[in-house]
Formats: structure tokens, sequence, C-alpha cells
């Protein structure tokens, strides 16, 4: 066009570039489509997995350590809700109607308690150098995404906002992942470790069944949660001091529990290793999962963006002009649970019923409950 040309000629080769033009824009369009569509692909492949994980579904999962024995009792045993109804600690009738099944409002003690077991758990996690947060409850679907949970479905575990692109948190472990996102942190910073306490929600989409009565499965409850940010090469060290603090926390409070090293098929999306936790519920007459410790290894940081930058030289000569600063690496991100109150709720309950009807607190909530050492049976 910038030559000398016959009108013709520059005539044509007008209408071609606008044609060109045109079809990039197409072109454009359909590759943004393709892109997100190769992203919704992309997400559904899960994290790799940690040699030593036992292969194939939870049956064969592998017991790490066992705890303590089972509480034996002189009298017949009761399970939570009974014990709710007879200290009057829940009412799950008024809250059905209220906001539908598997909601609860707790009362008297019951309140106390969650409070405790919050502001202990949150105290004795900061003493090993966590960070404490609260955070935001309803974030971008995009976020629940880029953490490995996928907002939609018919088995999703997350409530979407209807006409928004936001969600109700299932865990704290997706704001906290979200707030260094898009960024890169200097190496001397980490490891980085929060511990947040949050609501959670979730639809507990096919859960049904006796073994989810009561408090043990329900769409909202309160929890604290741990989050590490740290180097790809100590991730397998940060990962032992999570479930290491996890059993403290349960021995500490008397229960008798199994740490599992959970197999391949039970893993979930993000998860590298997933080591849980199950403690015996004499009511329920089982083991039943209180919590879980993650090592999510590079999947989470990728898709959120989240690097690291050593302040050491590069190993090899940078061109001119560029830096001589080593490339940023992605981050290696855990996540463990220091406490979900409705089931540590139920552990207490029913392990340390007394044959009067009464409940004793475990010592070390007593401080964190005004010094009340028991729960007593109202009078009628």
């Amino acid at each position: 066009m910038k030559g000398k040309l016959e009108s013709s000629e520059r005539q044509r080769l007008i209408e071609e570039g606008k044609n060109l033009k045109e079809g990039l824009l197409s072109l454009e369009e359909d590759l943004l489509k393709l892109t997100d569509e190769l992203q919704q692909e992309a997400q559904c492949i899960p994290n790799m997995t940690h040699p030593d994980v036992p292969i194939g579904g939870e049956d064969f999962s592998t017991i790490r350590k066992m705890v303590g024995t089972p509480h034996e009792f002189s009298f017949p045993v009761k399970d939570h809700l009974q014990l709710g109804k007879e200290l009057d600690l829940f009412d799950f009738d008024a809250a059905s109607e209220v906001s539908g099944s598997k909601f609860y409002y707790l009362k008297n003690e019951a309140v106390m308690l969650e409070m405790g077991l919050i502001n202990w758990t949150l105290l004795e996690v900061m003493k090993r150098g966590f960070t404490p947060l609260t955070t935001p409850e309803i974030v971008r679907s995009s976020i629940v995404e880029k953490c490995g949970f996928q907002p939609q479905g018919a088995n999703t575990q997350v409530y979407s906002i209807e006409d928004s692109d936001q969600c109700l948190i299932g865990t704290a472990e997706i704001p906290v992942g979200g707030i260094h996102m898009d960024s890169i942190i200097a190496a001397s910073l980490l490891p980085l470790k929060y511990v947040a306490v949050s609501h959670c929600f979730r639809t507990e989409a096919g859960a049904a069944g006796t073994a989810s009565r009561g408090l043990y499965r329900v769409h909202q409850f309160s929890k604290v949660e741990m989050f590490i940010l740290c180097r790809p090469e100590e991730s397998d060290f940060y990962h032992e001091e999570l479930i290491r603090i996890e059993e403290d926390l349960f021995s500490s409070l008397g229960l008798h529990y199994k740490t599992l090293d959970m197999a391949s098929g039970d893993l979930g999306a993000p998860a590298y290793r997933k080591f849980d936790i199950e403690a015996w519920m004499p009511g329920l007459a089982r083991f039943g999962e209180i919590s879980s410790a993650s090592n999510c290894t590079d999947y989470q940081s990728r898709r959120l963006g989240i690097r690291f930058r050593s302040s050491e030289p590069a190993l090899t000569n940078p061109k001119k002009g560029k830096s001589n600063l080593a490339p940023p690496q992605f981050v290696h991100t855990l996540n463990a649970t220091a406490c979900a109150v409705p089931r540590m709720i139920v552990c207490i309950l029913e392990n340390n019923q007394q044959e009067d009807g009464s409940v004793i607190i475990p010592e070390p909530l007593r401080p964190f409950m005004g010094g009340l050492e028991f729960i007593h049976p109202k009078p009628r």
C-alpha cells in the first residue's frame, strides 16, 4: 500500500485488508472460546500423586498411627443427638422450619463450647508461628475453580449465588489461597503460614443415612483452617508439621483417633497426598473423620498464579539488558483442618458423657468457657 499503485489495485488491497481484519476478529473469538474449553478440560485433570500413596479406593487407605483406646462405659451410651436434647444444647426442629434440613441452632453451653474450641485452637496454632485471619465467605467462582473445586454440576458441594459469578465458601482454604493470587513473593518471606477462622457452607449432595444425622454432616459450620505457602522442596516437611499439629490438638482433648494415609481414589483433584484423622465416636459406634491435611504441591499455585523468586542470581549469564535474578517458581500450597466445630462437639459430648447425664468439659477448653467443668442436665 505504500508504493505507487493503480487505483483499482489500491481498492482491491483495501478490500482485502478489511476482509483480513474481519477474519481476524472471528478467529480471535474462536480462540477465546477454544481457550476457555481447553481450560475447562484441563481443570478436570487431577494432581499427580506421591509415590507412597496407596493405590485404590478409600478402603485401600493405610493407618499411619493409632492413638488412645475407646472409652469404656458402664452404662448405656447415648449419641450426641440424645445428649443434646437432654442437655438443651441444639434445636434442629426450629432450624429445619427456618432454613431446611441439616441446619441447627446451638444453645446454652454448646455456644460456649463452639467459641471455646475456636479460641483455644486459634491460640494453639498461633503459638506455632501462624498468622491469624478471618476471611471473606463469598468468593468468585473462578477462585473456587482455581483451587481445584467444581462450583457447577449435579454433585457439586458448592452453593452458587444466582445471577452472579460468586459462591459461598466450603472451606477457608479457598479465600486464603486467593490472598497472594497473581503475585511473586520474595523467597525470604517463605514459608507463609496462616490460620483462618470462617463459616463454611456445603450442599452435601448425595449425603444421607444414620451416619449423617445430627451435627455430623451439616450445611453450615464453623472451622479453623491452617494454610501454608512454601518452597517446593519443603512441602513434604510442612505436610508432616501440619498433621503433627492436628494430632497434638486432638491428643490434648483426650480423643481416641487414627491417622490415615489416604488412597489415590479418595484424594480429590488438588491433593498430591492427604492424611485424614478419624476419631472414635461412641454414639455412632465407629470412627468418623474430623480433619485432613493435604499437600497440593503447585496444583493450586499454577492456577492462582502464585510464584516466588529467589534472591540468588541465575546460574546462566543473562542476556544484555536482562536481570540476572533467577526466574520465578511456583510455590507449593498445603492446607489442614485444625478444628471442624460440629464434629468436635460430637466427639466431646459422646466421649465425655457421664452416667448422671452430664458431660465433662476437656481441661484445655475450660479457661475459654468461663471455667466451666461440666454440662449438666437442665431441670425439667
